[in-house]
């Protein structure tokens, strides 16, 4: 379980404005855009992820992660599935909507 949950509501409106370490910073800026827009993504991309210190096995890993949740959010949103409920911790949703 998660000890801060302030930090993680914060992660989920917004990781820009979340104190992350530079590394992360560019791997979700990395994620955001593989997922909304793949076709953009360049050698420049892959380059920023070398400098903040990932090898080659990281950026693969890093990248089949994304390409994963992508994929499986796809099918199930394609498929009208339904989150159960144990998706939500009473006062907030797990994908970063609060209720």
């Amino acid at each position: 379980m998660v000890k801060d949950m302030q930090w993680v509501h914060a992660l989920a409106k917004d990781y820009r404005q979340v104190d992350l370490l530079p590394v992360e910073r560019i791997m979700l800026d990395f994620a955001v855009k593989l997922a909304r827009a793949p076709e953009n993504v360049t050698r420049e991309d892959h380059l920023l992820l070398r400098e903040a210190g990932l090898e080659d096995r990281a950026i693969l890993d890093v990248t089949q992660i994304i390409a994963y949740f992508s994929f499986v959010n796809r099918m199930a949103l394609g498929l009208g599935v339904q989150l159960e409920t144990y998706w939500t911790d009473g006062d907030f949703d797990l994908l970063g909507q609060e209720s």
